[in-house]
This record gives C-alpha cells, sequence and structure tokens, in this order.
C-alpha cells in the first residue's frame, strides 16, 4: 500500500506542477513584455502620411499649423512611407473648395486680390473677395490679381461665353472647354483636377450627362448640374522644374535612399567586371555523309 500511495501521489503533484508550468509563460509574457500588437498601416489607401492639418470649426483664410509627420504614422510612430522626411515648414492655406452662385439671373462677380505660393500644393492660389467674405481658391494659368471672375449655377439654353477662372455647371459650358475644379457629384466639394497644371476636357453631352476627359485621358459621364472651374491650373512647369541638388530635395521635403544599393558597384548592384577575352567564330561544321541505302533484294 506503502508503494501504492507514493506512485498516485507522484502522478497528482507531476500533474500539478504540468499544469503550473503551463500556465508560468502566459502570465509572464503577460506581465513582463513590451511589445504591443499594431496593425501597421499600409501607404496608397487615400491617407497622408506627411503632414496633419489642424483645421478649425469655422472656415478662415488665416495660415493654419501643421504637424509633420515625417512618413510616420500618427498612432504607432512606425514608418510608413520611406521617402517623406525633413522640409522646410509651411502654413497650411484653406481652399474653398465650393463656388456657391446664384441659380437664376445674373452671375455673381468676384475680385481676385492676390495670387500666392502655397508650399503644401503645387498649383498657385489666389485669395478672392466677394461682399465681405475673403476665400482662397486655385489660381489659372493667366489670372492675376484685380480680375474679375464670375460664378452662376443656372444652366441657359445656349452656352455660356466663359473666362478663365469662371465656375459654371457643366450643362452651361460648350464643347472643347478647358476645365478644372471638377465635382464628382451636385453639391460635393470640387474633387478632380486639382494638380498644376491640369486641366480637363468637356467632349460632348448626351441626355442629362457631359463626357469630360480628365488629365489622365479617360473619359468620365458628369451630371450636367456639376460645377466645374474655367481654364488651366497654374504652374504649368511644375513637373519640368530642375532640382539641381540634394539639399534642394531636402528642403521639398523628400528623404534620400539609404546609399547602400548603387546601380553598378555598389551592394547588390550590378558589378563592373572585365570584358571576356576575343574569341574566333569558327567556320560552320561540315555537312554528315548521308548513308547509302541499297534497296536490291539477294
Amino acid at each position: 500500500m506503502n508503494m501504492l500511495s507514493r506512485f498516485t501521489a507522484n502522478c497528482v503533484l507531476q500533474s500539478q506542477h504540468k499544469t503550473v508550468f503551463n500556465v508560468l509563460p502566459i502570465i509572464c509574457g503577460q506581465v513582463r513584455s513590451k511589445t504591443k500588437e499594431v496593425e501597421k498601416p499600409k501607404p496608397g489607401l487615400g491617407i497622408q502620411y506627411r503632414r496633419i492639418v489642424h483645421f478649425k470649426d469655422k472656415y478662415t483664410i488665416e495660415p493654419l499649423k501643421i504637424t509633420h509627420l515625417a512618413g510616420r504614422d500618427p498612432v504607432t510612430g512606425r514608418v510608413v512611407a520611406k521617402g517623406i522626411g525633413g522640409g522646410i515648414k509651411q502654413k497650411y492655406h484653406w481652399i474653398k473648395w465650393e463656388r456657391d452662385g446664384p441659380t437664376e439671373g445674373a452671375p455673381q462677380e468676384e475680385r481676385v486680390i492676390q495670387i500666392m505660393d502655397d508650399g503644401c500644393r503645387t498649383a498657385k492660389i489666389a485669395l478672392v473677395g466677394v461682399g465681405d467674405e475673403l476665400k482662397y481658391i486655385l489660381a489659372t494659368e493667366n489670372m492675376k490679381a484685380g480680375d474679375l471672375i464670375r460664378t452662376s449655377k443656372f444652366i441657359p439654353r445656349i452656352p455660356v461665353r466663359p473666362n478663365e477662372g469662371d465656375a459654371y455647371p457643366l450643362g452651361a459650358l460648350p464643347v472643347g472647354t478647358r476645365i478644372h475644379n471638377l465635382e464628382k457629384n451636385p453639391g460635393f466639394p470640387f474633387h478632380f483636377i486639382h494638380a498644376a497644371g491640369t486641366y480637363g476636357t468637356i467632349l460632348r453631352k448626351f441626355d442629362d450627362k457631359v463626357v469630360v476627359q480628365l488629365p489622365s485621358k479617360r473619359e468620365f459621364a458628369f451630371d450636367r448640374t456639376c460645377m466645374a472651374t474655367v481654364g488651366r491650373l497654374s504652374n504649368i512647369n511644375h513637373n519640368k522644374e530642375h532640382i539641381g541638388s540634394a539639399q534642394r530635395n531636402r528642403e521639398l521635403g523628400n528623404r534620400p535612399r539609404s546609399g547602400l544599393w548603387q546601380r553598378k558597384d555598389g551592394r547588390f548592384g550590378r558589378k563592373i567586371r572585365k570584358l571576356p577575352p576575343m574569341s574566333v567564330i569558327p567556320p560552320p561544321s561540315p555537312k554528315a555523309v548521308e548513308p547509302i541505302k541499297l534497296t536490291l533484294v539477294l
């Protein structure tokens, strides 16, 4: 009986120890672990990892403060976009993405007060005044201070003859007009064509739709009541600008690559090797002699 009792006691102790040892790593992992499981975000999903703009409750032309992210996720602090970093400190000018005008009668006139550069976008911006209101809009190619621009939501029977900077519905503009700041749906903020030097073209009209060719050369049919601004956006030579130096590239907010990879002689790069020695091209080999087949039956 003593042997049997000792055997059962040992079995009970071993089972208790196993349960304790199985639980201990879980407890230690919860207490001593310094890592935290986070879901790393992916770039290219409509999230900007360059800056956070601190907007106010009401629209204002006062420059807004910016928090630079340098390619890092604002929550986890991990680098998501590697090519972003540094750059000259900028203030953000709040663009008003709506052009409100009368639905009947004469169009509303607005005066351009100033044309200025904005470090947070490629195209130039214009300070516009209408009544007691001041607002920023995107400047067109030939816009200058003192110009009068018109805004209307009325669609006449005969297309209007617009000037550069005017805002009209697509149904009021003639075919072939260059436009930018195009609404995706009626009543929504301007969604398309914001980059410097770009423009869309009105191709044709059918039913209640207007076909517009975007800068990507793709054609889309929009509702005829969608608002658009006439003209080509300013700073047309932006894509031809020569940076010229690494310091200038850093001022623009672009972080260089690591420097470990080089095309020809660097780490994992293409090596420069000696050419192989000269080889003589041999003459073609003679054709093999065809065997003679005898058909005579012996």
